[in-house]
């Protein structure tokens, strides 16, 4: 019998250009053959040191069987088809994926730090990650629900959840 080692990844999503509620639900269904297991609501931010409109974010939770470098080279693909173009740091976009968290993997090369080297500042990544995983601890950083707070004033309002959306 072959042995199948799986990890837990979270994925973050957002998307501020062209309709980007649209295009994180369709990000998501573009996650369902990498081992989507669930997905959070969708949450509306403002850019955080970027300009542009209001940001759509969620989190994906993957049981995969890709290690990271595959992984975020799975998500850059899906970002590509998307027509994410890289003009400079923080251009709106039309799709955004980020590698967050992969099992317990401490990666820092060139290409890929694990976990995101912002996610315990950021709270339009927390609160949904935390909606999927209330109790989640990261390597280095511990729980992640304890980062919230230091957050600031970072607006993210939860929107409704449409019925389409996987859970």
């Amino acid at each position: 019998m072959p042995f199948d080692l799986r990890s837990r990844a979270y994925v973050g999503i957002g998307a501020n250009l062209a309709d980007p509620q649209a295009a994180v639900l369709r990000a998501i269904e573009r996650l369902r053959p990498l081992g989507l297991v669930a997905a959070s609501r969708l949450f509306r931010s403002v850019p955080v040191d970027a300009g542009g409109p209001d940001f759509i974010n969620a989190v994906a939770e993957l049981d995969t069987a890709l290690d990271p470098l595959a992984l975020l080279d799975a998500l850059q693909h899906i970002e590509a088809d998307f027509g994410r173009e890289r003009p400079y740091r923080h251009a709106p976009r039309t799709l955004d994926l980020d590698l967050l968290l992969h099992g317990d993997s401490v990666i820092t090369t060139a290409r890929l730090t694990l976990p995101h080297p912002r996610l315990h500042r950021r709270a339009f990544v927390l609160k949904p990650l935390l909606e999927l995983a209330p109790q989640l601890s990261a390597p280095g950083l511990g729980a992640l629900a304890e980062h919230l707070a230091s957050t600031g004033g970072q607006v993210v309002e939860p929107l409704a959840c449409p019925p389409t959306m996987p859970r």
